[in-house]
């Protein structure tokens, strides 16, 4: 049964590893050197350094595809050797080059500011510390290859807190203060650090222990149901990825790092823990009289989704991996085509597995798939970008929407889901095999290690005795739709034709909080073709007879009627502007709607084998 504790926690994650006290070739000292100021002291020893030693803080965090510019927090670096100073010369925007005596211990000291509470840098203030070391962390070029050793200081700011992470500890205090130790660089880049008294609690899934730590829980958090549900998913998956006669799981520990806010979202994957953060209001809770809480809504669906997400990330992308990441470069863009694979097909699977855990039934499980296809088919950039381009782009698209995005682009974690789920149903429907047995030999044929798209092409021949090929090509490098209301209704499901909402037949996306505020306007629709335009504010709208101040755009057709052409009264810039605007009717916009038609195939897609 799993085990929880709302008081600070060891870093238990495998106790004192080892207490020999040898000196790593590389060494860091990370100091909270002041909770306020946000600000973390590092110490790096380099015990043998180059004549000529480079060293330099990555752009970017593996899982995370876009240059971050992690060296703008970095300040005050010096180095010495002994009593003597060293220069440190920059080299360019996140390295430096320093002249050392060979033999001689090298001595780099700086400080990091760290107010990011996002899972992809640095964060401290007085109740909470959370870091990543490709933010924290000075690469030694020519030594990444070495021993890393991590030392991690408390001060008498931190009383009562603890240090949870996925890094082997080498010598720690109860609180998990202490020593850690990575076999390289690229372990230590993959084991972030959150330090905080938080919450924990503990279980095993097939025999693997787990951690669950979550900071910024409310009073009335229900952590037993958390660490339930979680057990599930981490079972299910396991099963999912080894029940075939596929080895071992990857890792003999794992730690869920979960950080509740006001309103927040998001998730990165590690070699054997998770980063997250979400809202405290999608937690589960307890009720008012301390009882369990029953099954909740819809923000703790999206919270268990997040969690299998990430942890299915555990084999597909932290190990099966697209063959240019076989070895991370931290210092520029690392691209890959394959995105809509490892976060796409991980994207289709998250919920899946949820359904197949029991901690969703059919319905549930349709319910989720339907938003994810209406959201594909509201985005006119389906048509314009393929999933294999939108991955080329994650660094200069994804991660940097504006008002446009919706139009040039598509998200390869949402159009890639629906790759998957076209490529499964079609496996299904030629009764030669499952996407699950695709993504197993995958496992195996790969050897755990680095995946090209010709070997998805040779597993999916291999598993349904033909050639997709032109499959490949149409759904994944082309531009048309997918196949999606076929195969659906092939396996019981019907898709129904409801009318589509007003913003989306008007093609706007809008934000109501003082009014009509126009966020994006998408290619083709009436609102483009009259002429508004993202970051409008839309006033008002004239009919023949007489005008009305417009609050919320529901409110339109109350205005309107019948009236099929009207002047929308619009503020761009602080100057008014009168458009003419052709209103669609209501049947023109169309959003799908899924049922069960025929149960039968619809579970012996989605019910648990």
């Amino acid at each position: 049964m799993p085990t929880t504790s709302p008081s600070p926690a060891p870093a238990r994650q495998g106790a004192s590893a080892d207490h020999h006290h040898d000196t790593p070739a590389i060494a860091y000292r990370v100091e909270l050197a002041d909770l306020h100021a946000h600000l973390y002291r590092v110490t790096l020893t380099v015990q043998a350094p180059q004549a000529q030693q480079r060293v330099s803080l990555p752009v970017w965090i593996p899982g995370s595809y876009m240059v971050r510019e992690f060296s703008k927090h970095l300040q005050q670096l010096e180095a010495h050797q002994g009593r003597k100073a060293v220069e440190c010369r920059q080299r360019d925007k996140n390295s430096w080059d320093l002249t050392a005596e060979p033999g001689k211990p090298l001595v780099l000291r700086y400080l990091v500011h760290a107010h990011d509470s996002s899972v992809r840098t640095a964060f401290l203030d007085a109740a909470r510390g959370f870091f990543n070391a490709t933010s924290l962390c000075l690469r030694v070029h020519g030594q990444e290859a070495q021993p890393h050793s991590l030392e991690l200081v408390a001060s008498r700011q931190t009383t009562g807190w603890s240090v949870a992470t996925g890094l082997a500890p080498r010598q720690v205090d109860p609180a998990g203060f202490g020593h850690y130790l990575a076999a390289d660089y690229d372990e230590l880049a993959d084991c972030p650090f959150e330090l905080g008294a938080f919450w924990h609690g503990d279980f095993k899934a097939a025999g693997i222990p787990h951690r669950f730590v979550v900071a910024g829980a409310p009073p009335s958090f229900d952590g037993n149901r958390l660490l339930q549900d979680t057990q599930k998913i981490c079972e299910e998956q396991i099963r999912f990825w080894h029940a075939q006669g596929g080895g071992k799981p990857p890792h003999k520990r794992y730690v869920f790092l979960l950080n509740a806010m006001d309103d927040s979202y998001g998730g990165l994957e590690h070699r054997n823990s998770t980063a997250l953060v979400c809202s405290r209001r999608d937690l589960p809770r307890r009720d008012e009289a301390g009882g369990e809480s029953a099954r909740q809504g819809e923000g703790y669906t999206t919270l268990l989704g997040l969690v299998s997400h990430e942890y299915f990330h555990t084999w597909n992308v932290k190990r099966l991996r697209p063959a240019e990441f076989a070895q991370y470069h931290y210092d520029a863009e690392q691209y890959t085509q394959l995105l809509w694979f490892f976060e796409g097909f991980t994207s289709y699977y998250d919920d899946l597995l949820l359904r197949r855990c029991g901690l969703l039934d059919n319905a549930g499980y349709l319910k989720l798939l339907n938003k994810t296809i209406n959201q594909v088919l509201q985005t006119p950039g389906r048509l314009v970008q393929s999933v294999a381009e939108a991955s080329m782009d994650a660094w200069v698209k994804y991660y940097r929407t504006d008002a446009n995005t919706p139009n040039a682009t598509v998200s390869y974690y949402a159009k890639g889901a629906l790759v998957a789920l076209c490529f499964d149903l079609t496996l299904r429907a030629e009764g030669r095999g499952t996407l699950d047995a695709v993504m197993q030999r995958l496992w195996t044929q790969c050897a755990a290690g680095p995946m090209s798209e010709a070997d998805f092409a040779a597993a999916l021949a291999a598993v349904g005795g033909r050639s997709f090929d032109a499959e490949i090509a149409a759904w994944v490098h082309g531009r048309d739709e997918l196949p999606l209301r076929e195969l659906l209704e092939r396996h019981g499901v019907a898709v129904h034709d409801d009318p589509a909402q007003l913003a989306q037949r008007l093609g706007l996306r809008v934000g109501e909080q003082n009014g009509v505020q126009i966020k994006v306007v998408l290619r083709g629709g009436a609102a483009e073709q009259a002429g508004l335009a993202a970051d409008d504010e839309w006033l008002g709208v004239e009919t023949e007879n007489e005008g009305w101040r417009l609050s919320r755009l529901d409110d339109l057709a109350l205005y309107t009627g019948r009236t099929r052409t009207v002047t929308a009264l619009v503020a761009r810039d602080k100057r008014l502007l009168r458009l003419r605007l052709e209103l669609p009717a209501p049947q023109d916009g169309k959003t799908w709607r899924l049922a069960i038609q025929n149960a039968q195939p619809v579970d012996a897609w989605l019910a648990p084998a």
